[in-house]
């Protein structure tokens, strides 16, 4: 391996125990390597010292088994040796097991000790010298075998390997000299698959950024905060309505955003993926957004415009969006080759290159939003901003929700998973729980029923039918009555997933309607607050069932009230306190006791032991 600099050991666990399964070669540099990496290193002499080496190791750590003749790059043994996500990973001549790993690595080194006891009986007590058997990569076979496959990472042209003789070892040190492997680091820092602004406005920049965080040991989540403090501060200039506010948040918008792109970038350059740092990256893109809407809002005040409602409209489409994207997937996760029009059509566009970004902008991903969001506040005014933004979001969602439909009528059936996820996203209370209850068939399908269930509500809503307040109350009890029946059904169909899209429209547009026809002083800023909190929840309802971590506990949905009992609640207050202040107190009330149960809970979850750490890799558009 060639020399390199010396990798700064801050943030790096010390907690890892390398073995070698034999000496290495006089003047090779593994040991160094792997003591670069945060390993503490030995030897052992013979197989069986190797199971008693492994035992030796406190059970809380991470153990790797090193062959002492692997020629390759330090990345080829950072991305097979301490990726955290994984219980084990390997690569040729090199393994390890995490703490979780421990119990399947050592029942391989008992079947391996059987395969040499075995070996050792058939030739006569003649066996090959550890340095002559490929140990690490056969336990690598048995952990397979087991049922714990490890991890192997994508290597590309980076170098890994045993030779078998000074001639193979001699090409392989060619081969090593010829590749960077900083280079091939900081490439693939970078999403294979994103958006236009993403990858060819700001990834080739922000690798770099992400590269000087690395080495003044700064954390991905350092980095996530100081993105979000940096937008909070354009939400801040934004709201004092002045136009040199206006254009530096533009700016900080676009700092914010490079700051985004590279804590991913920094925790796949460095491989520091954290629990705690997958509940931030899930949610503060939204809190970052969400706080811009309000600081526009709050600009826009100050000039005696009231945009609060297109704020909260801005708010209201791309949760929903998302939900739609969330619940489609749930329902109908990619297949490895896809059939159906739709994917046949995208797989034809996918070889006439410019059509692949033409559509990655189309569906309006979170760089080219926050582009868009950007330039408009520094050149023209918050109003102009949120309607071009409501616009294209619009367009937006109309392009990805038709494709979505498509697909799903073309397509297979849904998951066999679809039911349980789908009945955690639609967020059923216990009003939409009791009147699931009697088990009566149906001939109407689910989706029919939810959106008869959102038209009950919003058409008896005081815009649709007058003054009618406590028509709308009713019209609420109806929407959970006929909520809790569609989510009563068995939720395997294709079109299935609507539902918690036209759940998600049911409640937020409620509150929005309700609290623009009040009329009332700091009402629609109140129902902009509830809205927040709500999203929120359902944001990190998406992000549990993507980690296989199962919905939110039943008692929090339950003291949430469900989408069905905040809209219910929502109504009776607009009944009780029609154009007053009563109206906007009940609205910031509900939304500080709601934002209190889900963020205590949240918080909760995601910084304990047992929640998962899930990084999106897969390029989805935010």
């Amino acid at each position: 391996m060639p020399p390199q600099s010396a990798e700064l050991s801050r943030g790096v666990s010390q907690l890892s125990s390398a073995i070698l399964t034999g000496p290495p070669d006089p003047g090779s540099s593994l040991e160094d390597e792997l003591r670069a990496l945060g390993f503490t290193v030995s030897t052992v002499r013979s197989p069986g010292e190797l199971a008693e080496a492994v035992a030796a190791v406190p059970a809380g750590r991470r153990v790797a088994l090193v062959d002492p003749r692997f020629v390759g790059h330090r990345h080829s043994l950072r991305l097979g040796l301490t990726d955290p996500r994984f219980a084990t990973a390997a690569v040729p001549g090199a393994l390890t097991a995490a703490p979780a790993g421990r119990r399947a690595l050592a029942s391989a080194l008992a079947a391996l000790a059987g395969d040499g006891a075995d070996r050792e009986a058939a030739s006569g007590g003649l066996v090959a010298p550890p340095e002559a058997d490929r140990t690490v990569d056969r336990l690598a076979v048995l952990l397979a075998e087991a049922g714990a496959e490890p991890h192997r990472p994508e290597l590309g042209t980076l170098v890994a390997e045993v030779p078998v003789d000074e001639a193979a070892r001699a090409r392989a040190v060619e081969r090593v000299a010829a590749v960077d492997d900083e280079a091939v680091r900081l490439r693939t820092a970078v999403k294979s698959r994103d958006g236009f602004t993403t990858t060819h406005l700001v990834s080739p920049y922000s690798r770099y950024v992400a590269r000087w965080c690395a080495r003044r040991g700064l954390t991905p989540n350092q980095v996530t905060t100081a993105s979000l403090l940096t937008a909070l501060i354009a939400a801040g200039c934004a709201a004092t309505g002045e136009r040199w506010g206006f254009v530096a948040a533009g700016v900080l918008l676009l700092a914010s955003f490079v700051l985004d792109c590279a804590d991913g970038q920094l925790a796949r350059y460095a491989l520091k993926y954290s629990t705690l740092g997958a509940w931030l990256d899930a949610t503060f893109d939204r809190a970052k957004e969400y706080a811009f809407y309000a600081g526009l809002a709050l600009g826009a005040a100050r000039s005696d415009d009231d945009v609060w409602a297109l704020a909260l409209g801005a708010m209201i489409l791309g949760t929903c969006r998302h939900i739609v994207d969330f619940a489609f997937n749930e329902s109908h996760p990619p297949a490895p080759s896809g059939g159906g029009a739709a994917n046949a059509i995208s797989g034809r566009l996918d070889r006439i290159g410019w059509t692949v970004w033409a559509r990655r902008m189309i569906v309006l991903p979170i760089g080219e939003r926050w582009l868009l969001i950007a330039v408009l506040t520094a050149l023209t005014t918050p109003r102009t901003t949120l309607v071009v933004l409501l616009v294209a979001s619009t367009l937006a969602a109309c392009y990805t929700t038709a494709g979505r439909l498509l697909r799903s009528l073309r397509g297979r059936g849904s998951a066999a998973s679809a039911p349980e996820a789908l009945a955690g996203l639609a967020d059923n209370g216990p009003l939409a729980a009791l009147a699931a209850r009697p088990r009566l068939p149906l001939p109407v399908p689910a989706p029919a029923l939810a959106l008869l269930a959102v038209a009950v509500l919003l058409l008896t809503l005081p815009p649709t039918v007058g003054e009618g307040s406590w028509l709308a109350v009713l019209g609420a009890v109806g929407y959970a009555l006929l909520a809790g029946r569609a989510a009563a059904l068995p939720l395997d169909g294709r079109l299935d997933w609507l539902l918690p899209p036209l759940f998600r429209a049911g409640e937020y547009l409620t509150i929005l309607l309700l609290a623009a026809h009040s009329e009332v002083n700091g009402a629609l800023p109140a129902a902009f607050c509830l809205v927040a909190a709500s999203a929120y929840h359902h944001y990190d309802t998406v992000y549990r069932l993507r980690g296989g971590a199962g919905a939110p506990p039943r008692w929090l949905v339950n003291a949430t009230g469900g989408h069905e009992g905040r809209a219910l609640v929502v109504t009776v207050a607009a009944a009780l306190w029609a154009g007053g202040q009563g109206f906007t107190l009940a609205l910031a009330t509900l939304a500080g006791v709601l934002a209190l149960l889900v963020l205590a809970e949240s918080i909760r979850f995601w910084v304990s032991s047992q929640a998962p750490a899930v990084h999106d890799e897969s390029g989805e558009p935010a």
